[in-house]
């Protein structure tokens, strides 16, 4: 098949997690996360940073789900992109206070991230973005490493006084998603090869990052927990689906043909959108 070069300006836009305690999770994003919920159904909650629209996490019901196996493939973390060092600072300032517990730090040298889990133990990471002149880049691959984070250094950013906390900046996004899968290199035909990613780093042991127009990673995947697994239940509980958002329907047109031939077989959702699943069983929606 011909190389695909996914627009520039592509992203992920959203995540679906399923869930037996909708309520429970709620309220978590809400007041450990700091979303807000921007709609409610009864079987679903609508989430996003400062109540924007659209929403950028979805949280289903589903009393009837099976529990999602940890070592499965599935979600490693959906990534929150906070706009700068100081709104990081906030956020860290404001969860320090709620009790719940941290997973981890890292200093990526791309980035700086905050790491923990919801009560259903889907995985969360917190980020800053460093700025992007500062990148390391060596024989076209972003480097990537994982240091602790100064939080000495970050607090420094806050003002004193500084307005109080009423949530995540409006301009936080899903900077990217973590998956964890069976096969690298059959991620790599996927997510690579076939949906048009370009391999930001891949000399990282067990993964392997993607992205669109020169980001450090729109997915990360490895395989950490999950190597030779068999696909996961599309649909168990955690994550139900994602989103890539293509800024051009030309690209949803050529995805769609792209799919088709490689004997995958897309399902036309609302008007601009397709849904498929990667070999792991792993749902992705292409939206334009």
């Amino acid at each position: 098949m011909a190389p695909y070069l996914l627009p520039a300006a592509t992203c992920i836009a959203q995540v679906t997690l399923r869930t037996h305690q909708l309520p429970v999770l709620t309220r978590f994003y809400e007041q450990i996360i700091g979303l807000q919920v921007i709609q409610l159904e009864p079987s679903k909650a609508y989430l996003s940073a400062a109540g924007q629209e659209p929403a950028l996490l979805v949280l289903e019901q589903d009393d009837t789900a099976p529990r999602h196996n940890p070592r499965q493939p599935g979600l490693f973390h959906v990534a929150y992109l906070v706009p700068n060092r100081l709104e990081l600072a906030r956020w860290w300032q404001h969860f320090s206070q709620t009790n719940w517990p941290v997973q981890g730090f890292g200093d990526h040298l791309v980035s700086e991230a905050i790491y923990l889990a919801d009560p259903d133990g889907n995985g969360i990471e917190i980020y800053a973005d460093c700025p992007r002149s500062t990148w390391p880049i060596q024989n076209g691959q972003v480097q990537m490493t994982t240091e602790p984070v100064d939080i000495a250094s970050l607090m420094r950013e806050l003002p004193v006084p500084d307005k109080p906390w009423t949530g995540m900046a409006a301009e936080t996004h899903i900077g990217h998603i973590h998956l964890q899968v069976s096969n690298l290199n059959q991620a790599r035909l996927f997510y690579h090869q076939l949906l048009g990613f370009t391999v930001m780093q891949e000399s990282y042991p067990g993964a392997l990052f993607v992205a669109a127009g020169g980001y450090h990673h729109h997915i990360g995947l490895n395989t950490w927990r999950s190597r030779a697994a068999s696909a996961r239940n599309p649909e168990a509980t955690g994550l139900a689906s994602f989103v890539i958002k293509l800024p051009e329907a030309s690209a949803l047109t050529q995805l769609t043909t792209r799919l088709q031939e490689a004997a995958f077989k897309p399902e036309t959702i609302g008007q601009k959108g397709i849904q498929v699943q990667d070999k792991d069983g792993i749902t992705v929606e292409l939206a334009a």
